[in-house]
């Protein structure tokens, strides 16, 4: 199923060089302050289109699990996808080099103001405003669920026990993975089955 979603051939538009994809990248993560993951979405799904709503949730959810940032295993899954190991290169450089230079340079000078009301409130003020980026990525992400294998309601319980496993009883991410993760894996790769089983046998499931 996963491999079917992320067929390149489906996509309305693909980049033209790695250096499109270089650049790209390059420039969604210079618009990234408080996250990249909202720009992300926006660019690639909205902007550019080489990805689905469909496909931009596989790849992160893939991400998600892998080590390393996420928005960092989405861009190397992107540019391997389209140009090989060329264009994981190119994504990740174009993700890393400017952004690297530039937190460098604001971490020197945060060890100099770190102490002065103005900066210590601004940037609480630029967390609030990251929450509320994920958030809005979430609720744009949301109908994919209606698509998946395991159905609605289902996505829904196990996005509110994340949630709940989280951000509530501040169980360790790696546990959730671990724990929910593998449950949601094997009860999707159950339901796919039964899918696949029904198809053969010309019912509904």
């Amino acid at each position: 199923m996963i491999l079917h979603e992320l067929d390149a051939s489906e996509n309305e538009a693909q980049p033209r060089s790695l250096k499109d994809i270089f650049f790209t990248f390059n420039t969604l993560a210079l618009q990234g302050f408080g996250g990249v993951l909202p720009v992300a979405q926006r660019v690639l799904v909205e902007q550019r289109r080489w990805l689905n709503k469909a496909q931009f949730v596989e790849m992160l959810s893939i991400g998600q699990i892998l080590p390393g940032p996420n928005i960092v295993n989405l861009s190397l899954m992107v540019g391997d996808r389209y140009f090989g190991w060329r264009g994981a290169l190119a994504a990740l450089g174009g993700m890393l080099l400017v952004p690297l230079v530039i937190v460098l340079m604001l971490t020197a000078l945060y060890t100099q103001f770190a102490d002065n009301a103005v900066v210590s409130g601004a940037l609480r003020g630029m967390g609030a405003v990251a929450a509320g980026l994920i958030l809005s990525t979430g609720f744009k992400l949301l109908t994919t669920l209606k698509t998946n294998v395991l159905g609605l309601p289902m996505c829904l319980t196990l996005a509110a026990l994340t949630f709940a496993a989280v951000a509530w009883m501040r169980w360790p991410l790696v546990w959730v993975l671990l724990g929910l993760g593998s449950a949601a894996m094997a009860a999707a790769w159950w339901r796919w089955g039964q899918v696949r089983r029904a198809g053969h046998a010309g019912v509904k499931p």
